[in-house]
């Protein structure tokens, strides 16, 4: 019964880092703003080659300088506040990480031997507690060390690149699709054993030097389980773009390691309470494998969709995910075995209610095939644009009856790139949708988007779908959606070398730039509400999933506007 237990809390903690992996996203793109690049915002389609950019109408059109400073200031707030919480999201995922490898099949055995032998060979249990400590802390410096190793080597801009280059996320899918394997069975992950070895010998040393080695051996022997599960948070962490991000997943996960010991240390007669060793540990890594085997399948859709490459729509993704699945539900209920499985005589209470969950998780997906906004995991899924056979968003359009103009947009520029959620009409290109908004005189709502920002596809299917929010934005506002990191390469006559030396190449490059010069920020989602005159009328904000909050957002926008006619 504690054995299986243990496996349903490991999956609840799986749940959880799933979770603040979507609470980081929304500022994944923050960037180093000593690199900002000024771009042209001509299109590839217009005909007009004289046209000003936008960063030139920027400067043309803002009015008083105030209002200026105001934006900025407004924008670096934002940006502030969404990098404070990814790095806090990213130590979450790294400590639960760090529970789910302690549990693990190279760690758990040596939890009771490594406490046993510092009780033993201490003369007393504060020196014990001690040296248990200074064990703990010798693990947290190393893993540490290693995330501020993977920041040195990147560097700030190159963390933030990776969340949509297309070769790091080719590897890291590979990467991960091996670690998930490693999990299941096929191959063991090993470090040199020089390392090892070498490691081994010097904790014989007396004294802290020992014991640090001792924790580096631990490191090193336990790497087989451990580094599938390091790898994906330095992937994450890495992506996410946070300087410290790296470091500070490593520092969640690694304290999760130490504290047992120092807390078996302290309390010897606690480890009476803990499970023995066995067939279950296994069961965890296989679990995890098929884990690690779904959010592989993120990496790949964010470049599929940066690069418009149409290999994984949101119905071949569900469709791997359904399966992925549906084989770990039957995993848990022993209808499937794998190599290093223990027999299993007879199922626990707890397994077969993970195999429920995981099962009745499994069906919930089902009816996404069909286009089913499924939004408790929409911001992971593809947009739902992408699906070939959506029957949600026809039920959206044939239920818009309303319009405010009898004369709908036309939108034109890089709509054989793009397409707006839930049927509504929205432009691409910043100068398009301002034109237009002149033209019927309506307030402009941009949206700062990206195709690998799981919150702005969780603002699309959670809050935007909502009639209070849907009317506003389908009959009072123009809407532009300008994509920050879209790989689509700039016709040659439209990329330049910036002030700053800096080569201007894609379409996201350019709405990336306007964005950072105009509002100081770089963080998606981020909505700005303009007047046709592109004043500002209210402060920019990030992802807000209460829809009450969002809507008053919209309609105080509104108001704004009117006051102002």
């Amino acid at each position: 019964m504690m054995k299986f237990r243990k496996i349903s809390v490991l999956f609840f903690f799986l749940i959880a880092l799933f979770t603040a992996r979507v609470q980081a996203q929304d500022s994944t793109e923050a960037i180093d703003f000593s690199d900002v690049e000024f771009t042209e915002i001509t299109p590839d389609t217009a005909a007009d080659s004289s046209s000003l950019t936008a960063t030139e109408q920027v400067q043309v059109t803002t009015g008083a300088d105030s209002s200026s400073k105001a934006q900025v200031a407004d924008g670096t707030a934002v940006s502030r506040h969404n990098q404070s919480r990814s790095l806090w999201a990213i130590f979450i995922a790294g400590f639960l990480g760090g529970i789910a490898a302690l549990i693990m099949p190279c760690i758990f055995p040596m939890l009771p031997l490594t406490v046993s032998y510092f009780t033993k060979s201490a003369a007393s249990k504060s020196g014990a507690v001690v040296k248990a400590v200074i064990y703990g802390l010798s693990i947290i410096v190393i893993y540490v060390i290693l995330g501020l190793i993977v920041t040195v080597i990147f560097g700030a801009d190159a963390l933030n690149n990776l969340s949509t280059n297309g070769v790091f996320n080719l590897l890291f899918f590979v990467m991960l699709v091996a670690f998930a394997a490693s999990f299941l069975g096929a191959f063991e992950l090993t470090l040199p054993s020089s390392w090892v070895n070498k490691a081994d010998a010097k904790s014989d040393n007396k004294g802290f030097v020992g014991i640090f080695f001792m924790a580096a051996t631990l490191a090193l022997v336990s790497f087989s389980c451990t580094g599938p599960i390091i790898g994906y948070l330095l992937v994450e962490a890495a992506t996410m773009g946070a300087l410290l991000g790296p470091a500070v997943g490593m520092f969640g996960f690694s304290l999760a390691l130490a504290i047992p010991f120092a807390l078996f240390a302290m309390f010897p007669s606690l480890m009476q309470s803990l499970p023995k060793s066995g067939g279950w540990l296994n069961s965890v890594k296989v679990v995890l494998g098929f884990l690690e085997l779904a959010l592989a399948l993120k990496f790949l859709s964010n470049v599929d969709l940066a690069y418009h490459w149409e290999w994984l729509d949101r119905e071949v993704f569900l469709s791997l995910w359904i399966v992925i699945f549906g084989l770990m539900g039957l995993y848990l209920l022993g209808k499937l075995t794998l190599s290093h499985d223990s027999p299993m005589k007879f199922l626990s209470v707890p397994r077969l209610f993970m195999a429920i969950i995981v099962l009745a998780f499994t069906v919930y997906m089902i009816p996404g095939l069909w286009g089913a906004p499924l939004s408790s995991i929409s911001a992971f899924l593809p947009p739902q644009h992408t699906q070939d056979f959506d029957l949600y968003t026809a039920s959206l359009k044939a239920g818009n009856t309303n319009s405010s103009s009898s004369e709908g947009p036309q939108p034109a520029k890089y709509t054989d790139l793009f397409e707006a959620p839930l049927g509504l009409t929205a432009f691409f290109d910043y100068e398009e949708g301002l034109a237009y908004a002149k033209k019927v005189n309506k307030p402009v709502l941009i949206d700062f988007t990206g195709h690998a920002c799981v919150n702005c596809r969780k603002m699309e299917s959670s809050v935007w779908p909502d009639s209070r929010v849907l009317n506003i934005i389908r009959n009072d506002y123009v809407l532009i959606q300008l994509y920050v990191d879209d790989k689509t390469a700039l016709p040659a006559n439209e990329q330049y070398e910036s002030a700053r030396g800096k080569k201007i190449k894609t379409v996201g490059n350019k709405w990336s730039d306007f964005q950072t010069s105009r509002f100081n920020a770089n963080s998606q989602p981020f909505y700005v509400l303009l007047s046709p005159q592109e004043s500002v009328l209210l402060d920019p904000i990030g992802a807000d999933f209460n829809i009450d909050s969002y809507a008053a957002y919209l309609k105080s926008g509104l108001d704004a506007f009117k006051a102002g006619k």
